[in-house]
C-alpha cells in the first residue's frame, strides 16, 4: 500500500514532493512543477471571469517592486509593510507553522529519506531548533498555548505520529498508530477536543484527542489523504484532501456526528489546505485555485493554482501561500474583492502560513525558508 502523504522525490524541489507524491496515486498530474515552478503560466484557462494573482499584478503595472501597490496588499494601507526572508537555522523543508503569540512561533518539517524530522521556534527575536523526538517527518503543527502543542506526521516505518510539546519538551504521543499512515494537518477547538488527518490510497484517517488519549474515528471517506484541516466548532470540521476516487470533490465535513465529502458546481480537484474566518467564511485552497464557502455552498473565487495553505485575520485579509509566479514569493492576498501577488525575500515554495495579526504574519516551505510579513526590521 503506498502512502499517500509520503515523499516520493519525483520533482525536483524539496517539500513539494510532499504533494505531488499524490501522483502516483493518479490524485493530480505528476510533476506539475517541473513547467510551473518560477514560470508565470499561473492561470487556470477555463475561468477567464474569476480574479488571480496574474490578472491582478497586470491591473496595477506589474510595479510590485517599486511598492506602488503596496496598499492593496493589506487592510492597514501602510507602506512600510513588507515580506522579507528570516534565518531559519536550518535547511530542512518546512511544510507547518503556528504560534500562540508574535513571540512563540513552531515551524515543523522534515526529509523522508534524509535527516529525521526538525522543529524550530521563534521567540520574537530569533528561531532555534528544538529537540523534538524520533518522528521523520512532520507536517502539521497546532495548539492552544505556548504550553499545549501538537506536531503531526509519520515515524520512520511511514506509520502515523503525533508529538506533544508540554512548554519545557517534546514527546511522543500513543497515536493509536495507523500503519502506513502519514497525518498531515492537525487543529482543535481546546486541549480536550484535537482532530489530526491524514491517510492513503486506500482511504482517509481521522484521529481525534479527548484530552487523554487518541482514538482513530470512522470516516467512511475513501480515495483520499486528508492534508489539512479547520474549523469553527466541534461541530463544524472542514478537511482538505486530494483524491481521485471519489466524484464529490476534495473537502470533507463533520458535523458533530459523521464526516461526508462536500461538493461544489464545478468539482474541487486536489484541495491542500483550508482555513475560515467563521463558520459563514471558509477558504480552501488547491490545485485548480481558491475557493470560498458561506455556509451554505462552495464557490471559486480565484484561479491561482499550486496553493498549498492559507491564513488570514479575517474576511478581508487572506494569505494564500503556494508556488512562486515570475518574480512573486510564493504568497497572494486577498482584500474581501481581489487576489494579488506579493513581492519580497525568496521566491521558492511555501507549505503553510499563519500569523498573529494582520502585520505579523510567517510562511514557511522549500530548505527551511522562513518569510515573515510585517514593518521592516
Amino acid at each position: 500500500m503506498t502512502n499517500g502523504i509520503s515523499f516520493l522525490r519525483r520533482c525536483p524541489s524539496g517539500l513539494l514532493a510532499f504533494l505531488f507524491a499524490l501522483a502516483v496515486l493518479g490524485f493530480l498530474p505528476a510533476c506539475a512543477a517541473d513547467h510551473h515552478s518560477g514560470g508565470d503560466d499561473q492561470t487556470a484557462t477555463d475561468d477567464d471571469s474569476s480574479p488571480s494573482a496574474d490578472d491582478d499584478d497586470s491591473s496595477a503595472a506589474d510595479d510590485d517592486d517599486d511598492n506602488d501597490d503596496d496598499n492593496d496588499n493589506d487592510d492597514n494601507d501602510d507602506n512600510d509593510l513588507a515580506w522579507a526572508g528570516m534565518n531559519s537555522e536550518t535547511t530542512v523543508d518546512l511544510t507547518g507553522v503556528w504560534g500562540s503569540s508574535s513571540s512563540d512561533v513552531f515551524a515543523v518539517g522534515g526529509e523522508l529519506y534524509g535527516p529525521p524530522s526538525v522543529i524550530v521556534h521563534y521567540d520574537g527575536s530569533a528561531w532555534s531548533p528544538m529537540s523534538n523526538g524520533p518522528a521523520a517527518n512532520l507536517w502539521g503543527v497546532w495548539g492552544t498555548s505556548s504550553a499545549d502543542v501538537f506536531a503531526v506526521g509519520s515515524d520512520d516505518t511511514g506509520s502515523s505520529a503525533i508529538l506533544h510539546y508540554d512548554g519545557s519538551s517534546w514527546s511522543a504521543m500513543t497515536s493509536g498508530t495507523i500503519s502506513e499512515t502519514s497525518l498531515g494537518g492537525v487543529w482543535g477547538t481546546s486541549d480536550s477536543d484535537v482532530f489530526a488527518v491524514g491517510g492513503n490510497d486506500a482511504g482517509s484517517a481521522v484521529m481525534h484527542y479527548d484530552g487523554a488519549s487518541w482514538s482513530s474515528m470512522p470516516n467512511g471517506l475513501t480515495g483520499m489523504a486528508l492534508l489539512g484541516v479547520w474549523g469553527s466548532s466541534a461541530s463544524n470540521v472542514f478537511a482538505a484532501a486530494a483524491g481521485s476516487n471519489t466524484p464529490l470533490g476534495g473537502i470533507a465535513h463533520y458535523d458533530g456526528s459523521s464526516w461526508s465529502w462536500m461538493t461544489s458546481g464545478a468539482g474541487f480537484g486536489s484541495v491542500y489546505g483550508v482555513w475560515g474566518s467563521s463558520a459563514s467564511d471558509v477558504f480552501a485552497v488547491g490545485y485548480y485555485g481558491i475557493w470560498q464557502y458561506d455556509g451554505s455552498s462552495w464557490s471559486r473565487i480565484g484561479i491561482v493554482p499550486y496553493m498549498f495553505g492559507v491564513w488570514g485575520s479575517s474576511s478581508s485579509d487572506v494569505f494564500a501561500v503556494g508556488m512562486p509566479a515570475e518574480g512573486k514569493n510564493g504568497v497572494v492576498h486577498y482584500d474581501g474583492y481581489s487576489w494579488s501577488g506579493m513581492t519580497g525575500g525568496p521566491n521558492t515554495n511555501l507549505y503553510s502560513v499563519w500569523g498573529s495579526s494582520p502585520t505579523d504574519v510567517f510562511a514557511v516551505g522549500d530548505y527551511g525558508v522562513i518569510l515573515h510579513y510585517g514593518p521592516p526590521q
